[in-house]
């Protein structure tokens, strides 16, 4: 395990990963017409339970690495969590 123990490889699982946990929940909940009806401004407390969402398994991979002594792999997935935490916030004080 030692030697996926890079920052980039995190960075890449924290960016990739919430993004495919949201797709996969729009779609199982089938949310494209709401978003697609009222619009973002309007929706932007699903947006943001959406994001939170999408970041939760990015937190569960920062848990087992951190459990498993990988330290760039977790803090490379925290940078990664960072741009999606920031949308929802942004998102959520529109």
């Amino acid at each position: 395990m030692q030697r996926f123990d890079k920052y980039w490889i995190g960075i890449l699982i924290g960016l990739i990963l919430p993004a495919l946990f949201g797709w996969i929940y729009i779609n199982r909940m089938n949310l494209w017409y709401s978003i697609n009806t009222f619009g973002i401004k309007s929706m932007a407390g699903l947006i943001g339970k959406l994001t939170v969402v999408a970041v939760f398994p990015d937190a569960a991979l920062f848990f087992l690495f951190y459990t498993t002594d990988t330290w760039r792999l977790a803090k490379g997935v925290v940078i990664g969590i960072l741009p999606y935490l920031l949308a929802a916030l942004t998102i959520s004080l529109l």
